[in-house]
Formats: structure tokens, sequence, C-alpha cells
């Protein structure tokens, strides 16, 4: 598995991104090949992160050259810039099911 992560720092209004992201880039990137799992993490001090599973690097890689593009085209009132994007493989996952 490999994942997929972008930093934002400078976001606006978090819980206005939250729900902009869910509602619009989510099912974006849920339908990309390869997708796995998606993440949308709160760093404080108006910094979030996505954290994204794909199949492969290349999904990976993919995924971070469609979200930049799509998130300058149509979050850009809602997130800051990106200031970090990366893709890389999962040398080690631990899970647990929590109620």
């Amino acid at each position: 598995m490999y994942a997929s992560c972008r930093r934002y720092e400078g976001v606006p209004d978090v819980a206005a991104a939250t729900k902009k992201v869910n509602e619009v880039f989510v099912p974006l990137i849920s339908a990309l090949p390869g997708f796995i799992e998606y993440h949308w993490i709160s760093l404080g001090n108006n910094a979030m992160m996505s954290f994204t599973v794909f199949k492969t690097y290349a999904n990976a890689v993919n995924a971070n050259v469609k979200a930049s593009v799509w998130v300058r085209e149509h979050l850009r009132s809602v997130l800051g810039p990106s200031v970090r994007t990366e893709a890389g493989e999962i040398l080690l996952y631990s899970g647990c099911d929590k109620d």
C-alpha cells in the first residue's frame, strides 16, 4: 500500500473547509484508481492534512497531481496553499476496531 499526503496551512475556517472537502473532494479522490481510504486531519493552528491510501505508488502520485490542480481550481476559497505534498510506500501498518 502507498500513501499520498497533502498539508495545508493558513486554512481560514476549518469547519467550512472540512464541510467542503467532505462534500466535494472526498467523492473525487475516492473515485481515483487504487483508492483504499481517506483521512482529513486537523493539525491545529489552522493547519490541515489529508492522508489517502492507495494500492500502488503510481496511484498515490497521480492523486497528488490531481488533488493539487483540483484544490487550486475549486477549493482555494476554503484552503490555504498546499505547503507540502508527498507520496510513499507504507512499510508498517497496525490497526484496531474501536467502538
